[in-house]
């Protein structure tokens, strides 16, 4: 869930523009479940869980631009300074947020926190059962392990082959891994029909799986691949940005029109995932390409949300339960839009003061790190 770097110009307003988005889509996503109960946001709100997989697929390219575009300069891609500089970026957050719910009660409720060490080590996802304290960072666990397991990977494919012959066996691999998710969602679904709660069961071993909801992660990988090791092609590709933003659009809405129809099938489970993927990284592109309209609008507050998004993702919903439990008292239901306005703007704020009380520190102290290892400025994009 992580942003773009703090202090890397220059900012691409598309991807502050999809990065706010992403969150939005959240918030009113976790407000529907956890505080009204209630389509208080319609189709939006129903549909707002695909913002994790906007979040994926944005999280894979660039966090793929930064491995394969260091691969492929004389200096090369350092492992250990690759996991600091992602363990300074996601941690201190993460450790706050994590206190939080482990001293104290009112900020986690009536949910049950899991034993320490699952949170510790970002295997919380693992046959995690809903309505369990911090549930919503399931998301940062297949974030985390993508993190440990992408570099190792692409360390490894450099050291097989050269140039087209490498290649082919990277674009395999990927094709490969997007396959054996199908599948495994495909046998999962199908040994869940005879579960006793089988909505219980389908998050449990299928949404908050590691090896089920990796598609948008891949494909944010395959984007970064297809800049770092076929220049000629992107550019060619990135010519028709708005096309590309038409396509992006046109197959998000596809896909939630079929997922709104039945989340839980089996034809939605198996290939609708990857369907976001696919829509997801149209909208990338879109936003990359200098000539289409997400690339070049600027919409205020967008380069703001995405700075914080990672705070307000960590720290909302127990905002947001706790403004609407007061809000209750004073009168007011969780539909009105004077509990909704508060919820939000208290999300906000909690999200900033996270923001600028432990992640901009900490990002200042990883630019001071960087730059006394190397004289050369900090990459652009993560």
């Amino acid at each position: 869930m992580d942003g773009v770097n703090t202090g890397a110009p220059p900012r691409i307003h598309g991807l502050d523009t999809l990065r706010a988005l992403a969150v939005s889509l959240v918030v009113v996503h976790h407000y529907t479940l956890f505080v009204s109960d209630a389509p208080t946001f319609g189709w939006i709100g129903t549909m707002g869980w695909a913002g994790v997989d906007l979040f994926f697929a944005l999280s894979g390219y660039l966090i793929g631009n930064q491995i394969f575009g260091a691969l492929g300069t004389a200096r090369g891609f350092g492992l250990g300074r690759f996991y600091a500089r992602r363990l300074l970026r996601t941690l201190p957050n993460f450790w706050v947020v994590l206190a939080l719910y482990a001293l104290w009660p009112a900020w986690r409720g009536a949910t049950p926190m899991l034993p320490l060490w699952q949170y510790l080590t970002f295997t919380q996802n693992i046959h995690l059962q809903p309505g369990t304290a911090f549930s919503h960072a399931w998301s940062l666990c297949i974030e985390e392990q993508f993190y440990m397991l992408l570099p190792a990977a692409a360390i490894a494919g450099a050291a097989l082959g050269q140039g087209g012959v490498r290649l082919r066996w990277a674009w395999i691999a990927l094709l490969l891994a997007v396959a054996g998710g199908m599948l495994a969602r495909a046998t999962i679904w199908h040994d869940g029909q005879h579960a006793a709660n089988r909505l219980g069961y389908y998050y449990q071993f299928i949404y908050y799986s590691s090896w089920c909801r990796c598609d948008e992660l891949l494909a944010g990988v395959a984007l970064a691949l297809l800049r770092n090791r076929a220049p000629g092609p992107w550019g060619r590709i990135l010519a028709h940005g708005n096309a590309l933003l038409a396509a992006g659009l046109g197959v998000i809405g596809a896909t939630w029109a079929w997922f709104l129809g039945d989340h839980y099938g089996l034809a939605q489970t198996v290939a609708g995932y990857p369907l976001l993927a696919l829509g997801c990284s149209l909208l990338i592109l879109a936003a990359l390409a200098p000539g289409s309209l997400l690339h070049r609008v600027r919409v205020p507050g967008a380069a703001s949300l995405a700075l914080w998004s990672y705070a307000i993702y960590l720290t909302h919903k127990s905002v947001s339960i706790l403004v609407a439990a007061r809000m209750a008292q004073a009168g007011f239901g969780a539909g009105d839009a004077v509990t909704i306005g508060a919820c939000l703007l208290a999300s906000l704020v909690a999200g900033w003061l996270l923001f600028v009380c432990v992640e901009t520190p900490f990002m200042r102290l990883r630019a001071r790190w960087d730059s006394a290892l190397s004289p050369a400025p900090a990459p652009a994009l993560r």
